[in-house]
């Protein structure tokens, strides 16, 4: 599909330099961009790269100088934001690919299901006992909805999913290949014979309205009540959320995070990679967990934290610094001891 400098810059309400006629049918970077491509540039560090680009058609910010000649077959389209502007192109893009609506076979779907509008199911995939399934979900192949689950509406679920009995699903998420919604809670109490005992766990999960759940994530179903996982909520890949943890509203958890049970993340928090949280605890609002930190205990306000046990970002940079000085340190005290050897044997 092809769009025009014009059509574009009427979407984004951008300012045309160069041809208005000019044709783009891809999208690519900046650095790797050949003729008929649209690309962006916002970060300076690429800046370079827009004086010898093949792109023909480039959204830059209005506050964008060339310092040298751009090639005279690029076209600019200046916006308040580019980096916005291409990731709504994206979107907009990524939705022409959507499945078209269509039932694959071999694929099961239990008779007192509910299936909505324009439905994609992918095959192999299986839609158990009294679920309800929105309009315009994509569910793609060889993934499991289990037993009384809801799927909201423009929801897509890409292959290998497994959503188990119960969970609810909202409205716009995306759920990547490989995850697992709803699994058993980490469970177990030890009897009279030192033995572990399973705690059956009888609770859901919930998943509010515009969440999107990496792939090969596993998110616990609650031992009673609910894990939620509340609007607007970003999880990247192989992320562990244990069971009944509250993942506040546009709170966001890169790769390899694990949050332990009962634990309760606030609103716009953001945690870095391979970040551990106990259970049990509080993390303020606004709270942002440096990559391959440590939470044993509750954020009572909003800070940087980093480290394990996390401490503020500062006091982390100066203990870190005295750190680097422990071998240093060491020698002197080595050489003071000697001293101190020596002086006290010359007054014997």
């Amino acid at each position: 599909m092809e769009f025009s400098a014009e059509q574009i810059a009427s979407l984004l309400h951008g300012e045309i330099e160069g041809t208005a006629s000019a044709v783009v049918n891809t999208l690519a970077k900046i650095e790797e961009a050949k003729k008929g491509a649209l690309s962006f540039l916002a970060n300076p560090k690429y800046e370079e790269h827009i004086y010898n680009t093949e792109s023909t058609i480039c959204i830059v910010n209005k506050s964008f100088l060339p310092s040298k000649e751009l090639p005279s077959t690029l076209t600019l389209i200046r916006v308040d934001d580019a980096y916005s502007c291409f990731a709504k192109l994206l979107e907009m893009y990524n939705n022409l690919k959507k499945k078209a609506p269509q039932r694959e076979e071999p694929s099961f779907v239990d008779k007192s299901a509910q299936l909505g509008e324009s439905l994609f199911l992918g095959a192999f995939s299986y839609i158990g006992q009294f679920s309800n399934i929105g309009n315009n979900v994509v569910i793609m192949q060889n993934s499991t909805i289990g037993d009384n689950v809801e799927i909201g509406d423009n929801t897509v679920i890409h292959p290998n999913v497994t959503i188990y009995h119960d969970c609810k699903i909202g409205k716009n998420c995306i759920i990547h290949a490989g995850s697992v919604i709803g699994s058993d809670g980490f469970g177990f109490a030890p009897n009279d014979q030192g033995e572990f005992q399973k705690v059956p766990q009888i609770g859901n999960v919930i998943v509010e309205d515009d969440v999107e759940i990496g792939a090969n994530c596993a998110i616990d179903r609650a031992t009673m009540g609910s894990t939620i996982i509340r609007k607007g909520v970003k999880i990247d890949n192989l992320c562990q959320i244990a069971h009944n943890v509250d993942v506040g509203t546009n709170s966001a958890m890169a790769a390899q995070v694990g949050i332990a049970g009962s634990a309760k993340i606030g609103e716009r928090v953001m945690i870095g990679g391979q970040a551990g949280i106990s259970g049990h605890l509080h993390i303020a609002n606004d709270t942002k967990i440096v990559a391959q930190s440590g939470i044993p205990s509750t954020v009572k306000k909003a800070e940087t934290l980093m480290g394990s046990p996390g401490i503020p970002l500062e006091d982390f940079k100066k203990s870190y610094f005295g750190f680097r000085k422990l071998p240093f340190i060491l020698n002197k005290l080595n050489e003071l001891e000697n001293e101190l050897k020596e002086f006290r044997k010359n007054q014997k």
